[in-house]
C-alpha cells in the first residue's frame, strides 16, 4: 500500500481540524498560517463532564517533525493541568505514558491523541486529581 507524503496528510488533517469535521470537544489548527511545513499547531480539549475538568478549556502545542506521521508529535499543554502523563515543569505530555503515543500507528493523527488525553482526563483515577487554579500557563 502507498504511503501518504507528510505534507498531504497534514494536509487532510488541516482541513479536518478547520471545518470543525472531528470531535465537538477537540480541535486543532496550524499555529501559523504561513507555515508551509505545517510543523506547529495549536489544539483544545474541552475538560470531559462529571470530572474536575468540566466547564475548562485546555490549550495545547503540538509540533509534528519531519517524520511525522511514521512518528508521533510532540505535545505539550499551554494550560496548566494535573495529569500523571505531563511533566508538572514544562507541560510535555510523556509519551511513555499515554496509551496512543506509546503504541503508535502511522493511522493516527492529532485528533487520535487530543481525545485520547481527554479520555485520560475522565478516567476515575485521574478526574478527581486537584488542578492548578483555571486560566494558568506553562511559561
Amino acid at each position: 500500500m502507498a504511503k501518504v507524503p507528510r505534507n498531504f496528510r497534514l494536509l487532510e488533517e488541516l482541513e479536518k481540524g478547520e471545518k470543525g469535521l472531528g470531535a465537538e470537544a477537540c480541535s486543532y489548527g496550524l499555529e501559523n498560517g504561513d507555515d508551509l511545513l505545517m510543523t506547529n499547531w495549536n489544539g483544545t480539549i474541552l475538560g470531559p463532564p462529571h470530572s474536575v475538568h468540566e466547564n475548562r478549556i485546555y490549550s495545547l502545542k503540538i509540533h509534528c517533525g519531519p517524520d511525522y506521521p511514521d512518528v508521533p508529535p510532540e505535545i505539550s499543554f499551554v494550560s496548566k493541568i494535573n495529569l500523571p502523563c505531563v511533566d508538572p515543569n514544562n507541560g510535555k505530555v510523556d509519551p511513555g505514558k499515554l496509551p496512543c503515543l506509546m503504541d503508535w500507528k502511522r493511522q493516527f493523527t492529532m485528533e487520535t491523541i487530543l481525545i485520547e488525553l481527554r479520555r485520560y482526563m475522565a478516567l476515575p483515577q485521574h478526574k478527581k486529581l486537584p488542578q492548578p487554579p483555571e486560566g494558568s500557563s506553562y511559561s
